[in-house]
């Protein structure tokens, strides 16, 4: 078992290269079919170079990385900053790190950490933090 504490980070994920398929299929989940992320003249005529993908896309992607890496049951509080756009063939790599840790109710320790789901540009798409409940024996 993995002690969590200050610094520790979880295990990078990296996507594939994203494309209008995938804004697609999120807008249809989502309800959200704003034709600019999907339907090049409208972006264009929006004043941007092309469609571009979701914010949500990607700030799903990080809440269900940031669930996998530290358990969904004991997720507290989750929110997102969205900050550059991704484009179509943009490849995002999830990472997360711990930032504190300290004591909660019953034993418990609360465990903040942040995430970011970053362009291959080096630019990042979507900052996140997270608050956390874990056991005290799993971190320190």
């Amino acid at each position: 078992m993995t002690v969590i504490e200050k610094g520790v980070e979880a295990e990078p994920y990296v996507s594939k290269p994203l494309s209008i398929t995938d804004f697609v299929r999120y807008q249809g989940a989502s309800g959200d079919f704003n034709p600019i992320h999907h339907d090049h003249g409208m972006a264009v005529s929006a004043g941007f170079d092309g469609p571009f993908a979701v914010g949500m896309l990607a700030a799903g992607v990080l809440g269900g990385y940031a669930a996998g890496w530290l358990g969904p049951a004991n997720i507290r509080r989750f929110r997102v900053r969205f900050a550059e756009q991704a484009w179509p063939g943009d490849v995002l790599t999830y990472t997360g790190v711990v930032t504190d840790v300290r004591d909660g109710a019953a034993g418990q320790r609360e465990v903040d950490v942040e995430l970011a789901a970053t362009r291959q540009t080096g630019g990042v798409h979507v900052r996140g933090w997270a608050t956390f409940v874990l056991p005290a024996e799993e971190t320190r």
